[in-house]
């Protein structure tokens, strides 16, 4: 016990005796055991808790490893959703364009077709006078 030997423990047993007496020896005793056993107490509650708290920390670098774990994967998975996303923008913009294309070549042609309808009517109207001058002429011979 504390590196003390036999013969060490014999000497201080015997030096208590002579400084305390034989009456108040086995008090002093009894608190030293006292002390003894509150020590090994504190020291055990102490090493526990010291155990709990490695417990503890492995616990959370797990946690912490499952976290990264799980963070990366759902950085992937967002990755993963927000192409075909992107896909489906570009689709519909291209859509747009198309459209806006058409629409635009769609007025041109009305345009087109508006302004050579009054030619067209310039020119038959002028057909269709022709055609009753001749008439009318005809009629009177």
């Amino acid at each position: 016990m504390f590196g003390m030997g036999f013969t060490e423990i014999l000497f201080v047993a015997v030096i208590a005796i002579i400084f305390l007496g034989p009456d108040k020896l086995p008090e002093a005793m009894v608190q030293i055991a006292k002390f003894f056993k509150s020590f090994k107490k504190t020291v055990s509650d102490a090493k526990s808790t010291f155990e709990q708290e490695i417990h503890i920390n492995e616990l959370k670098e797990e946690a912490l490893s499952y976290k990264r774990t799980l963070d990366s994967d759902i950085s992937g998975f967002k990755n993963s959703l927000s192409n075909p996303i992107d896909d489906l923008n570009e689709a519909l913009s291209d859509l747009e364009e198309k459209k806006a294309d058409d629409s635009y070549k769609r007025n041109q042609i009305q345009t087109e077709m508006t302004e050579k309808k009054p030619k067209e009517s310039t020119e038959k109207k002028k057909t269709k006078s022709k055609k009753k001058k001749k008439n009318t002429a005809e009629d009177k011979s």
